[in-house]
């Protein structure tokens, strides 16, 4: 009898220690996305700083960019002023980064809290100063497209070497629109507030289409994870699952727009090459850690002026 009573014992204290164990592991990880999120906090700002005081060279050329395109052809003055915006704390981008750590702190109590840890580290990954620079080549070059070849691509090739395609670099990118499906089930890029004026410049996108043509940007081809949401990110896969069974019903050939990685230019910096850490990292380690990976370079190049000439 003494027996069965030691052993309950034992149970029990085996039960308590393996409750206050799990409780302890709970704790440092609440405190570990804590001190992440306060890390965060003062990288955004250090980043809107550095945005105020004009010390990022991409959103410098960004403005100038904005105020060529202005001048040379009025009709897009508008266009050129809306898009000119992600050189500053008012732009899509770094508004994007804004609400997802708002976003992350309404809910990071709420387990898995290693999801949790893996989009701070996504948000401030994408708050460097070298991979922001990096995400604005995008609008740079959407405005360089606008310019009729007055102003050169910055980070990718040629417009003429790409094949002519105009205005392409937002398309996709979930901060400045999204895929809306029709009745018929096609979907198409619709522009949100502000940069809907940008559908009556552009061609209407088909995602079938742009899947199987798209050209090269850096958000699609480098900056998709640490610019995106959670849910945007689902949203881009439902959208492709949804595409690729309706090809599939017609007997039509599917690609998917994110198969193969368009080429871009050596003038990335060297944190895009390197892909961010993946979730499932998070498995085994509770810490904030660097995201480590392979390089891969690129042998294209573009002139880095602002002016080329026509």
């Amino acid at each position: 009898m003494s027996q069965i009573k030691a052993w309950k014992l034992i149970s029990l204290f085996c039960l308590v220690s393996l409750l206050m164990g799990c409780e302890s592991k709970e704790e440092q990880l609440k405190q570990t996305i804590q001190q992440s999120i306060e890390k965060a906090e003062v990288e955004l700002n250090q980043l809107g700083t550095a945005l105020d005081n004009g010390s990022l060279r991409n959103a410098t050329i960004l403005k100038q960019y904005g105020k060529v395109l202005a001048e040379q052809q009025p009709q897009l003055s508008e266009i050129a002023r809306v898009i000119s915006l992600d050189a500053t704390r008012e732009g899509a981008i770094y508004s994007g980064l804004t609400q997802r750590l708002a976003d992350v702190k309404s809910t990071y109590l709420i387990p898995p809290y290693e999801d949790t840890l893996h989009q701070l580290d996504l948000i401030r990954d994408a708050a460097k100063p070298s991979l922001f620079q990096d995400a604005l080549t995008d609008p740079i070059n959407m405005l360089a497209d606008m310019s009729q070849g007055s102003l050169a691509r910055v980070g990718a090739v040629s417009e003429a070497a790409e094949g002519e395609s105009v205005g392409n670099q937002l398309v996709g990118n979930p901060n400045y629109g999204q895929w809306q499906t029709n009745s018929s089930g096609t979907s198409f890029w619709v522009w949100y507030g502000m940069y809907r004026m940008l559908g009556d410049v552009f061609d209407r996108v088909e995602y079938g289409r742009w899947s199987r043509h798209r050209k090269y940007s850096y958000y699609n081809d480098y900056g998709r994870y640490r610019y995106s949401s959670p849910k945007q990110i689902k949203a881009q896969q439902t959208v492709e699952t949804r595409t690729h069974q309706s090809y599939q019903r017609q007997g039509k050939q599917f690609t998917s727009p994110y198969a193969k990685k368009r080429s871009g230019a050596s003038g990335l910096s060297r944190s895009s090459y390197t892909p961010p850490r993946t979730r499932s990292s998070y498995a085994s380690s509770s810490s904030y850690s660097k995201s480590s990976g392979s390089l891969r370079n690129s042998s294209s190049r573009t002139s880095r002026g602002i002016s080329r000439g026509k």
